[in-house]
């Protein structure tokens, strides 16, 4: 197995890869079809490609890898770099060999790369712009607030301001509906959305937001995986006899929780199951921010649940006692 390790770059990357007799190869490649192309149809047919992951940078090279049947792996740059230590020295030719040397150690740890579906590549375009737009929005708004309190007004700034405000809210509502076209088209997209926004809390947005960011729930295929992913698992904090407070990582996905923030809220308002856990929780002496995580983890778990099941999430459902679960099966075994 032959591992070719790229350091990515906007005009260009490293290679670096070791021939089979042992010597240590180095070349650059532009990041042009022709010159990518051509580089890959020169690799060895069982070789892997590890590289960093830098964005879009790596796009191209890992289409172009999906369509030729090229194992590619895209891993982070803070796991390559700690991986070696302490290390001196910095350069784009030094960090190709160590990524093809990461990729050597780690070879039975390499998760590999498949590139998005055009749906959701065209789904996570529009919500970029839409996130874009909404900040513009908003720093607008503010704008006009800070401008009403000034003794004079201006009425063509008004005026200005006005039609920026309107043509803003405007193009969201076309964005919000090509992405609704968008999912409706499809069917898998489709099932998995209305499965999402059934559950109490989850709208278009939050349900748009996982969809994009788990893969349409294939990706990140867990609620575990997803609640680390958007930060909202506690992990252990303890070495020796310090013991102190689980907490969460800060290498998480902050837009995606505090979006799920918005949504526990209109749970624990809305939902008599999870307003009851966050009563239960609240009387237990816990924090209103710790409870909320608490909510925000719950209904990752909910959504993944209806989706993996394929059900609609019901408020009056009720869970049945797992020693009665134990006790059927037992007696149908004993049948």
């Amino acid at each position: 197995m032959q591992i070719y390790g790229i350091d990515l770059s906007k005009d260009k990357f490293d290679v670096n890869f070791v021939e089979e007799s042992g010597k240590e190869i180095h070349k650059e490649v532009k990041q042009e079809f022709s010159s990518m192309v051509k580089f890959l149809e020169s690799i060895h047919k069982d070789a892997i490609i590890c590289a960093e992951h830098t964005g879009t940078y790596g796009d191209k090279l890992v289409f172009l890898c999906n369509q030729m049947n090229i194992p590619i792996s895209l891993n982070p740059g803070y796991n390559i770099k700690h991986s070696f230590g302490m290390v001196k020295g910095k350069s784009d030719p030094v960090d190709a060999r160590r990524i093809r040397e990461y990729g050597e150690r780690f070879s039975d740890k390499l998760e590999f790369k498949q590139y998005d579906s055009e749906d959701i590549m065209e789904l996570r375009t529009l919500h970029a712009l839409r996130t874009e737009l909404v900040k513009a929005k908003k720093q607008l708004q503010t704008a006009i607030h800070s401008r009403n309190l000034l003794p004079f007004q201006s009425i063509k700034v008004n005026k200005f301001q006005s039609n920026a405000f309107n043509d803003i809210e405007e193009r969201i509502k076309e964005i919000d509906n090509e992405i609704e076209a968008i999912i409706m088209a499809n069917n898998d997209l489709k099932e998995n959305y209305e499965y999402a926004v059934s559950v109490t809390g989850i709208g278009p947005v939050i349900a748009t937001e996982l969809i994009i960011k788990t893969g349409n729930f294939n990706d990140i295929d867990t609620a575990r995986k997803a609640s680390s992913y958007a930060g909202v698992c506690p992990f252990p904090n303890s070495s020796g006899k310090m013991v102190l407070k689980s907490k969460t990582s800060p290498f998480a996905d902050k837009r995606l929780k505090s979006i799920l923030y918005m949504g526990a809220k209109a749970a624990v308002e809305f939902d008599p199951s999870f307003k009851l856990y966050f009563q239960r929780k609240k009387l237990e002496g816990k924090p209103y921010y710790l409870i909320m995580n608490n909510v925000s983890n719950k209904l990752l778990r909910t959504i993944y649940s209806v989706v993996k099941n394929k059900t609609y999430y019901r408020k009056d459902y009720s869970c049945k006692d797992p020693r009665e679960r134990n006790i059927n099966s037992s007696n149908e075994k004993v049948a």
